[in-house]
C-alpha cells in the first residue's frame, strides 16, 4: 500500500513515471497562461488574516462541496466567524474521498504550511493554527506565494475597458521580476442580449477608449484600440466565455440594425443575438492574427441555474453545470469561416463537456498549418474535468488523435494564489500516462526525448506558443 500522497509516487503509478516527473517534470517553472487572481493584489503585496480568507474567500469549488455535505449558506459566503467557516470546511473535506479539491489541498498544505497530516474535523484547530502562524509571517505574501511556486508569468482576465493600471504598476517595479500581463475577456461586449446592462458597458467603453461607440463599427474601433494599448503591456491571449461556438451569418446592415437595437436595450430575438455574437467573434479572431494573439475558448457550460441563489449572491457562485450541446458543427463552420476570411489565429478550445475531446480533437485536426506547431489546441481539461480521470481523458484522446508533445499543458483558472500545485497534479498525471505507455511497451524508453517532451508540455510549449518573452528551459 502507498502511503498517502507520498512526494516519491503520489498519482505516479510506474517507475518510469516516477523518473519522468522527479528529474524533468517537477522543477520546470510555471508560466500561468489563464487565471482571474487579481492584479491590484499582486501591486499591493497583499497579506490574509487567516487560512478562511485565502482558501474559502471565492472559491465556488469548495462553496458546492459544502452545499453538498448539508453546510448553512451563512458558513459558506455569509457573516459567520472565519473560525467557524473554516470548521465546517474542514469537517466537508474529511468526507470528500476520491474529489480532486481533497488532494489539492492536502498538496497546498503540504507545499505551503509544511503539513503532513490530514485535515478533518478534529484536525481543524491544529490547522488553523500552524496556517495562521504561517500566514502572520513576513515572507506569506501575494508576491512571495507566486515567487515561492515557481512562478514564472501570470495573465491575468481582464475587460478591454479595464485602465491596466496595475500592470502598469507592476511592470515598472523592478523588485518583482515575475511578468504580470493582461489577457482579453471581452464577454462584456459580446453580450448584447442584456439590454441596458450592454448598452451602459458601450459608453463606458466608449469614454475609456475616446470612440463613439455608437454602432457596430464604432464598437470594432474601440476595441481594437484598446487591445494595442494590452499588446502593449505583453498581452497575447484572450479569452471568450461561450455558451457555445455559434456560427450564425449576418450581413453587414443586419449587425448594424441588430447593435442599434441593443444599445437602446430593446428586445432581441435568440437568431439575433446568435447574429451579433458570430459577428463579434469572427472581429476579434480577426484582431488576433493581426496582433498575434492566441484565442481561447471556453463552452459547454450552463451558468446561474439557482435562479434564487444568482439573485441572492450574483455569478460565479457554485450554480454552474455542463452543457449536453456538443458543438461540432458550428464549431467547423466557425473555424472555417475565420480561415476564409482572415486566417485563423492561433486558437485552444476548451469544452466543459468531456465527450467532446475527440470531437475537438478532429476539427482541430482539419486547421492546423504552419508555422506554428499545433497551432490550434485541446486545452487542459477544464473546471469540473480538472481531475485525475479528466485529465487522463483530455490527454488520452488528445494523443489518439493528434500530437501530444505539443500541448501546451496546465494553466490554474483560479482565484487563489495557493492554487500552483495544480500544476504540480497536472505534471504527475502527465508522467504517469507516459510513464503507463512506455512499460506497456507502446513507446521506447528513450528519455532523453520523454524528457523533453515532459519539460516542453510543463512549460515551454506555453513560452513559444504564446511568444511570451521569456526563456525556455532546455535540458
Amino acid at each position: 500500500m502507498k502511503n498517502f500522497m507520498d512526494d516519491q509516487d503520489f498519482l505516479l503509478s510506474t517507475k518510469t513515471g516516477e523518473e519522468l516527473f522527479h528529474n524533468f517534470a517537477e522543477g520546470m517553472p510555471i508560466v500561468d497562461y489563464h487565471c482571474h487572481i487579481s492584479p491590484k493584489e499582486i501591486w499591493e503585496d497583499k497579506r490574509f488574516e487567516n487560512i478562511t480568507e485565502v482558501w474559502l474567500g471565492g472559491d465556488h469549488y469548495k462553496w458546492r462541496l459544502m452545499r453538498a455535505n448539508g453546510v448553512d449558506e451563512r458558513f459558506i459566503t455569509g457573516d459567520a466567524p472565519a473560525r467557524e467557516k473554516f470548521q465546517k470546511w474542514a469537517e466537508t473535506l474529511g468526507r470528500c474521498v476520491g474529489n480532486p479539491v481533497f488532494e489539492w489541498s492536502h498538496l497546498e498544505l503540504k507545499r505551503y504550511f509544511g503539513y503532513e497530516g490530514v485535515l478533518n474535523g478534529k484536525t481543524a484547530q491544529e490547522v488553523w493554527d500552524l496556517a495562521n502562524a504561517k500566514l502572520a509571517e513576513a515572507s506569506f505574501t501575494c508576491r512571495n506565494l507566486i515567487k515561492q511556486s515557481n512562478v514564472r508569468m501570470i495573465c491575468t482576465t481582464d475587460d478591454p475597458a479595464d485602465s491596466f493600471e496595475w500592470h502598469k504598476k507592476i511592470a515598472a517595479d523592478d523588485s518583482f521580476d515575475v511578468q504580470v500581463v493582461p489577457a482579453m475577456r471581452p464577454d462584456a461586449a459580446l453580450r448584447i442580449e442584456r439590454g441596458q446592462e450592454f448598452a451602459d458597458y458601450c459608453k463606458h467603453l466608449s469614454e475609456v477608449a475616446g470612440v463613439e461607440v455608437s454602432d457596430f463599427e464604432g464598437m470594432k474601433a474601440a476595441i481594437s484600440k484598446r487591445y494595442d494599448v494590452a499588446h502593449e503591456l505583453g498581452c497575447r491571449a484572450s479569452d471568450h466565455a461561450l455558451d457555445y461556438v455559434m456560427y450564425v451569418p449576418a450581413t453587414a446592415d443586419e449587425i448594424e440594425a441588430i447593435f442599434a437595437k441593443g444599445l437602446a436595450a430593446e428586445p432581441l430575438t435568440e437568431e439575433e443575438v446568435l447574429k451579433y455574437k458570430t459577428a463579434f467573434m469572427q472581429f476579434v479572431a480577426g484582431e488576433y492574427v493581426r496582433l498575434g494573439w492566441a484565442m481561447q475558448l471556453h463552452f459547454g457550460c450552463k451558468r446561474d441555474n439557482n435562479r434564487a441563489m444568482f439573485a441572492k449572491l450574483g455569478p460565479d457562485t457554485g450554480y454552474d453545470c455542463i452543457s449536453n450541446y456538443t458543438p461540432s458543427d458550428q464549431l467547423a463552420d466557425f473555424l472555417n469561416s475565420i480561415q476564409e476570411t482572415c486566417g485563423l489565429p492561433k486558437t485552444i478550445l476548451y469544452s466543459l463537456n468531456p465527450i467532446d475531446n475527440t470531437m475537438i480533437d478532429t476539427v482541430m485536426g482539419c486547421f492546423q498549418e504552419t508555422p506554428t506547431a499545433g497551432k490550434i489546441q485541446n486545452g487542459s481539461a477544464w473546471w469540473f474535468n480538472d481531475n485525475e480521470v479528466g485529465m487522463r481523458e483530455q490527454l488520452t484522446a488528445l494523443a489518439n488523435e493528434g500530437v501530444l508533445g505539443n500541448f501546451v499543458g496546465m494553466l490554474t483558472d483560479s482565484r487563489s494564489f495557493l492554487s500552483y500545485p495544480r500544476h504540480e497534479y497536472f505534471r504527475r498525471v502527465l508522467c504517469s500516462v507516459i510513464g503507463e505507455w512506455v512499460e506497456q511497451g507502446k513507446y521506447p524508453a528513450d528519455m532523453e526525448l520523454l524528457g523533453t517532451i515532459v519539460r516542453d508540455i510543463s512549460y515551454n510549449n506555453a513560452v513559444r506558443y504564446f511568444g511570451f518573452d521569456l526563456d525556455t528551459v532546455e535540458a
